[in-house]
């Protein structure tokens, strides 16, 4: 569990470099930025519109070109490459030319140091919201969900290299691409219902569809998978080793080729197509994670793993309940709702009632998990937070019903998503 919280930690890591400046009205100084927002001055959706202009380029992010291919490398090392809003202006402004430019075949995408991405930058969005500004929080939210849902109706393919940690905002700018190479130093989780938040960047998509229950498993519980159990479970389409990373991005490179069949082969060929899971592997328990987390409720689901820890003294089995027992109670319920009713949604639907979700916890209406759950973990470190409600059988779903529900406020839209049109059967598919 230390484990966990030290990689939730990571995934909210306090970024003081973030500028919440970077689209400034026409007329408006930096200055006055946050008062916009605060006083509804910004388009009621927080979505950009002809008003707004982007500033300079940021070294946060860094291009690489080779005749027809481009590499985007996330560049923040010592914050192990957490999203500032910064860098998810810049990404969605870089994709989206990178589509309409004929000369682009292909984007890889990497991270520089040790980490692909540890995730969203919602530590900076917290300080945001303890200012009175939620709004705020709400634009970073929709800019980086409009990305989300960009890269996963790209017409173009992307390759995402998945080295080192991805979690939370991480796996939303890579998970959603056509493909994902993980390799022996990739750790995948999402942390969030120990921190009193809820798998989102379209988690509930792509979670849902892993096999049987996984998905509820690994969002309910933060366990963190390794790359093999990513490759298993359908997460990374291949497994490349550590030592054949670099020579992987150099034959992409030097095939200058966007044709999909062309550049599976090409990581086919550096590929170790069946890496071994290890002896412990939570993927192999996959029955028992069926029998439990197909149950109807979280109460339920850890009713079911107490029975079968009465069975056999299991490590991973109490492991898991205790994760549990130590998450929001909130974030639990609506963490499995989501992820349930994704199973029916296209990528489009799930990020857009995950908008829902994401702005109900900011505003912290019904619960203030998310913000002790970042006190606890974050700031005074006492790794004990106090959630309210406290117990499971205190979240009502009427409660949990409010979560995906439109907010009550006039100054607020739903998620507005970017048109998309001519897309590949690959991007068709998940609408």
């Amino acid at each position: 569990m230390f484990l966990l919280l030290c990689f939730c930690k990571l995934f909210v890591t306090a970024v003081e470099m973030l500028t919440v400046v970077h689209w400034v009205k026409p007329g408006r100084t930096k200055s006055n930025h946050i008062q916009d927002i605060q006083n509804s001055d910004y388009p009621s959706s927080c979505c950009c519109d002809s008003r707004l202009i982007l500033m300079a380029p940021t070294n946060q992010v860094l291009l690489k070109e080779s005749s027809n291919v481009r590499t985007i490398i996330l560049n923040r090392p010592k914050q192990l490459n957490a999203l500032s809003l910064e860098m998810i202006s810049r990404l969605s402004e870089v994709f989206h030319s990178y589509e309409e430019d004929p000369n682009v075949k292909l984007i890889i995408m990497k991270g520089e140091g040790r980490a692909f991405c540890a995730g969203g930058d919602v530590a900076a969005v917290v300080n945001d919201i303890n200012k009175g500004s939620w709004k705020l929080g709400a634009f970073f939210f929709s800019k980086e969900f409009a990305l989300n849902y960009f890269l996963a109706t790209y017409t173009k393919p992307q390759v995402s290299l998945l080295r080192g940690i991805v979690m939370g905002g991480g796996a939303g700018v890579s998970i959603h691409g056509r493909f994902r190479v993980v390799t022996d130093n990739t750790v995948f989780a999402m942390p969030e219902t120990a921190l009193g938040l809820f798998p989102d960047v379209g988690a509930s998509y792509y979670l849902s569809r892993l096999p049987g229950f996984f998905g509820e498993y690994v969002g309910l519980t933060g366990a963190r998978l390794d790359g093999a159990e990513m490759l298993a479970c359908g997460l990374a389409t291949h497994f490349v080793p550590l030592e054949k990373l670099s020579l992987l991005e150099d034959a992409l490179c030097k095939a200058n080729s966007g044709d999909p069949k062309i550049i599976s082969n090409i990581i086919n060929g550096f590929s170790n197509k069946n890496p071994k899971l290890k002896e412990k592997s939570q993927y192999f328990r996959l029955k028992i994670i069926d029998r439990c987390f197909s149950r109807r409720t979280v109460e339920e689901i850890i009713s079911a793993l107490e029975k079968e820890a009465d069975k056999s003294a299991d490590d991973w089995i109490l492991w898991t309940i205790q994760s549990l027992k130590k998450a929001s109670p909130t974030s639990l319920k609506i963490s499995l709702r989501s992820i349930r009713e994704g199973r029916l949604q296209g990528v489009g639907q799930c990020l857009t009632r995950e908008y829902r979700m994401v702005c109900t916890v900011m505003r912290g209406e019904f619960s203030r998990d998310f913000f002790e759950g970042c006190r606890a973990l974050l700031l005074d470190k006492d790794k004990t937070p106090k959630w309210k409600p406290s117990k499971l059988e205190l979240v009502g779903n009427d409660m949990v019903d409010r979560y995906f529900a439109a907010l009550d406020d006039k100054d607020w839209k739903d998620l507005k998503l970017p048109a998309r049109s001519s897309l590949p059967s690959y991007a068709i598919s998940k609408l």
